[in-house]
């Protein structure tokens, strides 16, 4: 299969502090992040037109034409996330880590690569209402 290339937004996401919310209570947490992928990553993945291209355990890597689909999404998801961990003890709350690089990549298959690493991140996002008005 011939690779291509092309410009896209990436978004690669991961659980801050998964291993220590393993550790404290694995069938919960795994429950917890299958419960929020299936009621909000999914869903908002579609809804704003992007490709889950990799899982990585508590990591996911996100495809997406347009970069501003790829920030409404993490914007969106980051705002959720933190209506769903408001009455959670903050040793408890599952809270994600967001980075959106915007360059080309190589399409191989299902697969794609990118060089460097993403840039800036929408994890702050959902805890100051203030920055997401």
């Amino acid at each position: 299969m011939t690779a291509t290339r092309r410009l896209a937004a990436i978004l690669a996401a991961d659980v801050a502090g998964y291993s220590r919310l393993m550790g404290a209570d694995e069938e919960g947490t795994l429950a917890a992040l299958k419960a929020i992928r299936r009621e909000l990553g999914d869903p908002k993945v579609k809804e704003h037109r992007g490709r889950i291209v990799k899982t990585t355990g508590d990591g996911l890597l996100i495809e997406f034409a347009s970069v501003v689909d790829a920030v409404r999404c993490a914007v969106e998801v980051q705002r959720a996330m933190a209506e769903r961990n408001a009455d959670v003890p903050p040793d408890r709350r599952i809270e994600l880590r967001m980075g959106i690089n915007l360059g080309d990549i190589i399409k191989d298959g299902r697969d794609i690569w990118r060089r460097g690493q993403c840039r800036g991140t929408a994890r702050g996002l959902g805890r100051t209402r203030r920055n997401l008005r």
